[in-house]
């Protein structure tokens, strides 16, 4: 793979121009694909084949055809003034006013007046108009939507308090805002101070906007086709800019190391994609597979989030393998350092010297002196070879504190509650919001989360009568407020009501009642010989919590064995791969427990603009799992193949540590930085699950890149010593060998390509 990789980077740099212009013809085909593609909806973030809110809910869709269950709806919520009451005249003059202009409205299937379908409060306070469409929210138009809110500003204008929850005038909440801008400035501050350079710093910025702007005008384009949402589109792009800027980087550091060392422009970037790239390509792989793994959940809104997100690192990878190099080689010298600009005597001496001296040292079986790698070989010391001597000095403290300390952070994951955080959880400065606490006032907190029953009669020897018990037992539940009459289809053989609970959607007493009304159900059918189902959005998001709860221990499970073997497959070791598992389930668990502190405890929460604590939204748990287990693996690959290198070559345990450190420990500290930096950004956004999931991951980075693959990896292998790159000699010949960072390229002598069109300059086969 390396060797290809190599050549490819010669490709890409000697033909520049037509690598340029081929990426730029993507992203215009790309481009006009999304101006010309009809809008994406909003997709099915609950929905869950195989659960029984789903299979009430297809039932419904049978049973009941034309209902207006899809189409888009609005919740009018008139509050009257302290002290009066809607039932007044003039109120009620105003709300029946209301409800007469926006049933006459554009694409509207009825507006029911709430003085004639008991949709007022008991203390008169409040009331409530249902305004149904005959289209879904995506296909309102203009004056459709534009109609209501005349109606709703008249409304307001007679005194009344007037909120408006449902799809109809739904927001859609940028994805970060300016706090996203503020991530992306963050992230070239932190590329200006690791390359000093200008230019360095612009390059990965620049080919991370391509490739996202490349992946989300594809999801644009495909959205209305494959029912791809903005939430989708969000979480690809968050992906796809944070990894795509630290591809790049890796590609450019080791450009520059390259040119550092001696080596022509051209040269150094085939060395540069064909061993920084082979491990981008593997870290990509990994950051893939755990993502498209996410299908495997059973939920089409985790699988399409998976997918999108795995083809944005698909195009950041590719963009980083041919594209970087391809602008490294319109300004080959740019992005190098004032120093390394200055011409460089040739290396190839130096570089038969030190072949001579690593040999002999071979031969010899010298591997360096000192436990914590005092003896210096191949570079001077910088930031990453004072931590490493540092933890290599004090192997067994540092591996306590990050143990103990990510242990003490796991701790609230023990508690963590799943669910699907609706209205209640936006900004009160939302009306979605402002409706939703008015009718929770006047109404009771079920209100807002009402229990669909869905009764089968068609076996009853008395259908009417056979709803009718079931309607009166589950209202006589324990926490049931009031339940409506059943109403039955044009065939007469299902009936449909509603159940109201005592208690928030989000309540775990709702969530107990739920399973109470099931338990009731083998006794109820026995009696009326009909049977029943529970749905609506409540009740969905209960089953959907419970069986994400139930995939999540298998999923890590199955994670972790695959970085397991990857990793085995990689470092030819049994021990590293453990310790590298280990460290990602403390990572893992540790932003978890945050994430639950935060966002479930309210701890902090105010700090991050959290308005209404709850349960965790229900996808976020297995999504967070599947992005830290690939983001994991890139720090493991980036930081330990060097380590790994220097080993092989001959310097002991400890040296080896110091050395990889010394190449890699500032670059990948960088990656992370950026990828904290780019998923912090997205706190910002108005949505709750976005605001959850870039939280989650932004720690989930801090504590895997600066705690586990920083501080716990080396103090590991300190401890380790030799056995830390043990394997089995059966298990050495049954795994494929497979180059990450470009070891074949150091073996043997690569034929250089033929010089492209115009390069006059000589050509001779290369040894490194």
């Amino acid at each position: 793979m390396a060797t290809f990789l190599y050549r490819m980077g010669r490709a890409a740099f000697g033909r520049r121009r037509l690598v340029a212009l081929l990426w730029a013809v993507i992203l215009g085909a790309a481009g006009a694909g999304a101006l010309t593609a009809p809008a994406a909806g909003d997709g099915d973030t609950s929905f869950m084949p195989g659960i029984e809110a789903q299979r009430a809910f297809d039932l419904i869709g049978e049973r009941f055809p034309g209902s207006d269950a899809d189409g888009a709806n609005a919740r009018v919520v008139f509050i009257a003034p302290d002290g009066e009451k809607v039932t007044a005249a003039d109120r009620r003059s105003a709300i029946d006013a209301f409800v007469a202009d926006v049933g006459d409205g554009p694409q509207v299937a009825t507006a029911v007046n709430p003085f004639t379908a008991d949709a007022v409060s008991e203390d008169a306070s409040t009331a409530y108009a249902t305004v149904t469409y005959k289209v879904k929210a995506d296909d309102l138009t203009d004056a459709g939507r534009t109609g209501l809110e005349e109606a709703v500003d008249e409304a307001r204008d007679s005194g009344l308090t007037v909120e408006v929850g449902g799809s109809a005038l739904a927001s859609q909440p940028a994805a970060g805002g300016a706090a996203e801008a503020i991530g992306i400035g963050l992230a070239a501050v932190v590329l200006l101070i690791t390359f000093g350079s200008l230019a360095a710093a612009g390059l990965p910025l620049l080919t991370a906007v391509i490739g996202v702007g490349i992946s989300m005008c594809g999801i644009l384009a495909l959205g209305s086709a494959l029912g791809l949402s903005m939430t989708t589109g969000t979480l690809a792009s968050m992906l796809g800019l944070a990894v795509g800027i630290d591809y790049a980087l890796f590609v450019v550091s080791r450009y520059r190391e390259e040119r550092e060392n001696g080596h022509e422009a051209r040269e150094a970037a085939g060395l540069a994609v064909g061993t920084a790239g082979s491990a981008v390509v593997f870290a990509g792989a990994t950051v893939v597979i755990a993502l498209a793994g996410l299908s495997v959940v059973g939920v089409p809104m985790l699988t399409k989030m998976g997918l999108c997100a795995a083809g944005a690192v698909v195009v950041g990878v590719l963009v980083a393998l041919t594209l970087v190099p391809a602008l490294l080689g319109m300004w080959p010298n740019a992005v190098l350092s004032r120093k390394t600009r200055k011409p460089h005597k040739a290396l190839t001496s130096r570089k038969a010297l030190t072949s001579r001296k690593t040999r002999k040292a071979r031969k010899a079986g010298k591997r360096g002196t000192g436990v914590s790698g005092e003896r210096r070989t191949g570079g001077a010391d910088n930031g990453g070879t004072r931590w490493a001597r540092f933890v290599l000095r004090r192997p067994v403290t540092v591996l306590l504190a990050c143990v103990a300390g990510l242990g003490v952070l796991a701790l609230p994951a023990a508690d963590l509650q799943l669910g699907m955080p609706g209205d209640e959880a936006k900004p009160v400065s939302t009306t979605e919001r402002r409706a939703y606490d008015a009718l929770a006032d006047g109404f009771g907190p079920g209100f807002n989360g009402p229990l669909t029953i869905v009764a089968d009669v068609a076996d009853a020897s008395d259908p009417e009568g056979a709803a009718s018990v079931i309607a009166a037992r589950i209202g006589d539940t324990e926490g049931v407020v009031s339940v409506s009459p059943p109403r039955f289809n044009a065939d007469g053989d299902t009936a449909l009501f509603s159940a109201v609970p005592a208690t928030a959607p989000n309540d775990e007493r709702t969530k107990d009642l739920v399973q109470t009304i099931r338990a009731e159900r083998p006794g109820l059918e026995s009696d009326t010989g009909a049977v029943f189902e529970v749905t609506g959005s409540t009740a969905m998001n209960i089953d959907v919590a419970q069986a994400l709860q139930d995939a999540l221990v298998p999923y890590l499970a199955v994670i972790v064995l695959l970085s397991l073997a990857l990793l085995m497959l990689v470092f030819r070791s049994v021990l590293v791969p453990v310790k590298a598992a280990f460290g990602f389930l403390l990572s893992v668990l540790a932003s978890l427990g945050v994430v639950v502190a935060v966002f479930q405890w309210g701890w902090g929460a105010g700090l991050l603009g959290v308005e209404q604590t709850g349960p965790i939204m229900s996808l976020m748990p297995i999504f967070l799992v599947g992005i830290v287990f690939g983001l994991a693996m890139d720090y493991e690959v980036f930081l330990l193949s060097r380590t790994r290198e220097a080993y092989v070559r001959g310097e002991r345990p400890a040296q080896a540590v110091v050395s990889g450190f010394r190449h890699s420990a500032r670059v990948v500290a960088a990656a992370a930085v950026i990828m904290i930096a780019v998923f912090s950004g997205f706190v910002g956004s108005g949505e709750s699950m976005i605001k959850t999931i870039g939280f989650g991951l932004a720690v989930a980075v801090l504590f895997d890149a600066f705690v586990v693959r920083m501080a716990l990896v080396p103090a590991v292998l300190a401890l380790l010593g030799d056995r830390a790159w043990w394997l089995p000699r059966w298990l050495d010949r049954l795994l494929p060998h497979v180059d990450v960072e470009g070891a074949g390229l150091t073996e043997q002598a690569l034929p250089v390509p033929g010089p492209a069109a115009g390069d006059t300059r000589p050509h001779a086969t290369v040894r490194t």
